[in-house]
């Protein structure tokens, strides 16, 4: 079904995803909030139900009000839920969005069903994670509706397009080799910054942030200055290996696409040779600062490296539709180093913490890859909006939006993140949502930028107060 055969106005068509979207993000509040340790403990000053009245000795009035806001989100879930469940029914919806929505209408039901025998024969009458377990099964529901209904009011049946033959070297499209200034000091200082610019800085603070959560949540308090110095200036030098082998592995790409022909590479302002012994000498200093802490660190940090450089940028990148999706291992491999760098171990919340970072970055990046689609496909790359189209990729970011969520839930269940999580999270998501459902009706460059920085405020949040959680309170 294409954008032009859809039989609704554009305002109805926006106010339904509009009404999918927020009971999406309402069961996911429900969801985020179950999963802390703020309403575990609630539970026990709430035994009755579906109004909570408290017992004779209350543990605080605080968790007496997290469960009252529990049981009041879920009637307004509720009311969200069958509301969408009418406009579903009564509305234009395609057959799969219908069956979506009343499926997991019906599940909520029984859901709060759940709850309810929770809260009055006692969590031990149920089977441990089936309410929380049944609640990620209904998001799931909406979220399809939602993305569904999304690819068939804005889609386009096929909206892929086939990559033009790549400029030659040497054509006009190929930048001219720069010159160095015959200063001495302005020679040395745009020498120096193209060295800088090899590192990929832009990736140093997010990646050290996931580093700097792996820590918080394997240490707590008891973080020392001295591990945090060495795990993050031993992640520093590792993103700065990776991102110079990356430029020396994709030079002659560059050089075809606007984004990246200014690269100190692809306009020869630094040899090959140069940047291949300062991408070693990049790694062997990351592996030696690891080696300070533990082997398990430095072996992760040098994984991290080849991951990136050879798997990443040589196997994936120019072969395979998927090479986001499995690139995002070396985004997630900082948060097992964090992790390692305290216990000399992976643990089960470290894997969970990487989970939201591998699921959360297709989410991400499939934004920039719609921004600079005519670009990837000049230079080459087989990304998702030139192989399989914008409405697909539009159609993923939805899909692994909701997976990161889902992930953010699991790290909360299986760690001692509380409140301030869960507010974060559900504020920050909610707006990477609102601006991912925005970006199928807008389809334009602006709009995959607004959704990409909002996946960056998202993660960044959440790393931050990961970190202020476990450290602070």
């Amino acid at each position: 079904m294409t954008a032009e055969s859809f039989p609704r106005p554009i305002d109805t068509q926006r106010r339904f995803s509009g009404l999918l979207a927020a009971t999406a993000l309402g069961v996911y509040l429900l969801l985020i909030v179950g999963a802390t340790t703020s309403l575990a403990d609630a539970g026990s000053a709430c035994s009755t139900w579906p109004a909570c009245h408290p017992p004779a000795d209350p543990l605080n009035q605080t968790e007496l009000a997290i469960a009252w806001g529990h049981r009041l989100a879920a009637a307004v879930v509720g009311g969200l839920f069958a509301a969408t469940a009418v406009a579903a029914t009564l509305g234009d919806a395609s057959s799969r969005v219908r069956a979506a929505v009343l499926a997991g209408a019906g599940l909520y039901v029984v859901q709060v069903g759940i709850g309810a025998a929770t809260a009055t024969l006692g969590p031990a009458a149920i089977a441990p994670g089936l309410h929380l377990g049944l609640g990620v099964v209904v998001f799931t529901t909406i979220v399809l509706a939602l993305a569904w209904d999304l690819e068939f009011a804005t889609g386009e049946d096929d909206d892929a397009i086939d990559a033009p033959e790549p400029e030659p070297l040497g054509s006009e499209a190929t930048p001219a080799p720069r010159s160095l200034p015959s200063g001495g000091l302005e020679r040395a200082r745009l020498t120096a910054f193209a060295y800088f610019k090899m590192m990929k800085p832009r990736l140093m603070w997010l990646l050290c942030l996931v580093a700097a959560a792996g820590m918080a949540l394997a240490a707590g308090p008891d973080l020392t200055p001295g591990v945090i110095v060495a795990t993050l200036g031993g992640g520093v030098l590792a993103i700065g290996a990776s991102g110079t082998f990356n430029h020396v592995l994709e030079r002659d790409v560059d050089q075809r696409m606007s984004r990246t022909a200014d690269r100190p590479l692809a306009t020869e302002l630094i040899p090959v040779r140069n940047a291949m012994a300062f991408g070693v000498l990049l790694t062997v200093a990351s592996v030696g600062v690891f080696l300070t802490i533990n082997a398990l660190a430095a072996a992760l940090g040098l994984a991290a490296i080849l991951f990136y450089s050879v798997v990443y940028t040589l196997l994936l990148k120019p072969n395979t539709v998927q090479n986001t999706v499995i690139g995002g291992l070396a985004g997630a491999l900082p948060a097992l180093i964090g992790w390692a760098a305290v216990t000399n171990e992976i643990g089960l919340p470290a894997l969970a913490l990487a989970g939201v970072i591998f699921l959360w970055t297709p989410a991400h990046f499939y934004n920039l890859a719609l921004a600079y689609r005519d670009d990837y496909a000049r230079g080459g790359f087989p990304m998702m909006p030139v192989v399989r189209g914008e409405t697909e990729t539009r159609k993923h970011i939805v899909y692994y939006l909701a997976a990161t969520l889902v992930a953010t839930v699991g790290l909360a269940w299986i760690t001692d993140l509380g409140a301030l999580y869960a507010a974060t999270v559900a504020i920050f998501g909610g707006i990477f949502l609102w601006t991912a459902v925005v970006l199928h009706f807008e389809q334009t460059e602006s709009a995959a930028f607004r959704s990409f920085h909002a996946s960056n405020a998202f993660l960044g949040a959440v790393l931050v107060v990961i970190v202020v959680d476990a450290l602070v309170l």
